[in-house]
């Protein structure tokens, strides 16, 4: 940092600000923010992409971001109703033919967005789902 603002061309430059933060998929560095910590979330979003964005949008951390990424996702999903259909058909119990239509799997997923779960949305029916610890 000492040799960058040493080879400015500003005469004495004493600090340095990030301003443009291009390819770090929405994600809003802090204008401070340490190189070696820029280079730790640079690397993070390079390995997971949008999803990896969003998710330090969200946790605003990359330790809460790692966490999750690597202990709670639970996987893509078209929408969060077709992870509540997959958690009741992988469960073991057998649904007759005749109830299923009536299990309303919107319903289910509004229930777990209130607390069992966080969703991050990547894409048109891509939905992430993380579970909420």
């Amino acid at each position: 940092m000492s040799a960058m603002l040493i080879a400015s061309p500003i005469e004495d430059a004493e600090e340095w600000a990030i301003h443009d933060y291009e390819g770090f998929e929405g994600y809003s560095l802090f204008e401070y923010e340490g190189f070696g910590e820029v280079s730790k979330i640079a690397a993070f979003i390079s390995e997971h992409g949008t999803l990896g964005g969003e998710l330090l949008s969200y946790y605003n951390n990359l330790d809460d971001a790692q966490k999750a990424i690597e202990d709670h996702y639970a996987g893509a999903y078209e929408s969060l109703s077709d992870f509540a259909r997959e958690m009741t058909e992988q469960s073991g119990t057998s649904i007759p033919e005749t109830l299923a239509y009536y299990i309303d799997y919107d319903a289910m997923a509004r229930d777990m967005a209130m607390g069992d779960v966080i969703t991050i949305e990547t894409g048109h029916e891509q939905v992430h789902v993380f579970w909420a610890h």
